[in-house]
């Protein structure tokens, strides 16, 4: 089945007492049983619900997974992936990531034991030098939040695999349509489906997505032990979102592509990150393992004035200054102060993310309309 079938069909079937297209929002929390322990799959809405189950067979096969959990965010599946570690244990990290991860990781599970290690990964070589015994998890995002750094999934695999390390991959820039991690070696992948997975920027909600079955019962054990689900009616938003999520992604990739060209032409823009560019760094390695580049693009402007990029990100009409992404709508973000702030200053700029850095998450509108709002805004 082809990726716009799986995206509209798979693990959805009409609902067979009443023939309904659509999922129905099974809105409840608690199942009849014919006698004690004896009930037809379902018992307690923590622990599964009709409407959860298709929403998760759908996300697992958009991935190419055999098994997919879904959570109340991205934040709380990976909170749910970390809690499969034990205190001494060490994780690698991608030195350019998400400020939520970064904050996670740093103020609330490094206070329970688990050492976590910021390295640049786009050489994926360079990291089998800060591997040790206690090493146990490679945590990466590709393209990263927000320098769009590209890192080699399948070579990272490779290395994990030699050492017996667990690969998760953060996928949510990307988005399943893009990029596949499973199928080029890794052991999970989260996505902050907040973003394009839902794509209407009315639901929140995080994902883990397996093939392993070792994996997949941890997780559905952390799944109802640890109770970060989310409700029927935000399933049914997913669902309804995924649908349309080859179609938003194609028309986010073409105005990215646009946009990024266009900035970068502009005399008044210094820098603009963008993987699709060929002197992009590892863009031949964004070419072989995503199928096209994606509508996040990043940018400083020209004298490095944090007061002008304030102003610039102030004066937008289209574009929202706003947190988060994915949606069909033009959202500008100062990571800096945004996404990015629980980040220490030192830390950000070590990994270079300037204060002056602008983030935009390229909408679905007319990419004309979005040239005329950068023009007008920038100048």
């Amino acid at each position: 089945m082809k990726f716009a079938t799986k995206a509209i069909h798979a693990g959805v079937e009409p609902e067979p007492h009443t023939g309904a297209v659509m999922t129905p929002i099974f809105q409840t929390s608690t199942y009849a049983q014919e006698a004690p322990g004896k009930h037809k799959g379902y018992e307690y809405s923590r622990t599964h619900n009709p409407t959860r189950t298709a929403l998760q067979k759908n996300l697992a096969a958009l991935e190419n997974g055999k098994f997919a959990f879904v959570f109340g965010s991205g934040l709380a599946a990976t909170d749910t992936l970390l809690r499969l570690f034990r205190p001494g244990d060490e994780v690698l990290v991608t030195d350019d990531l998400y400020g939520g991860t970064y904050r996670l990781f740093v103020r609330v599970i490094q206070h329970f034991g688990l050492k976590f290690k910021f390295i640049p990964m786009q050489d994926a070589q360079s990291i089998e030098s800060h591997i040790t015994p206690q090493t146990k998890l490679i945590w990466i995002e590709t393209p990263t939040n927000p320098l769009m750094n590209i890192i080699d999934i399948e070579a990272i695999a490779k290395i994990a695999k030699k050492h017996n390390i667990t690969l998760a991959v953060d996928n949510t820039f990307a988005s399943p349509y893009l990029q596949n991690p499973l199928d080029l070696g890794a052991d999970v992948v989260m996505h902050s489906a907040t973003k394009y997975l839902g794509g209407h920027s009315d639901v929140v909600m995080g994902v883990l997505i397996t093939n392993r079955e070792d994996l997949a019962q941890e997780f559905g054990f952390l799944q109802n032990a640890v109770g970060a689900v989310p409700a029927p009616m935000d399933c049914f938003l997913m669902l309804r979102g995924i649908k349309t999520l080859h179609l938003r992604m194609q028309r986010h990739c073409e105005n990215g592509a646009k946009i990024a060209h266009w900035l970068r032409s502009h005399p008044r823009v210094e820098k603009v990150f963008w993987c699709g560019f060929p002197d992009h760094p590892n863009h031949e390695v964004a070419k072989r393992q995503m199928r096209d580049f994606g509508g996040m693009v990043s940018f400083i402007l020209k004298g490095d004035d944090l007061e002008e990029a304030k102003r610039v990100m102030s004066s937008f009409k289209v574009f929202t200054l706003a947190e988060s992404l994915g949606g069909v709508e033009s959202l500008c973000t100062h990571p800096a102060t945004m996404t990015h702030a629980s980040i220490p200053k030192e830390q950000r700029e070590k990994a270079g993310l300037k204060d002056t850095l602008i983030r935009l998450s390229v909408g679905v509108e007319d990419a004309e309309d979005l040239i005329d709002d950068l023009k007008q805004a920038i100048g």
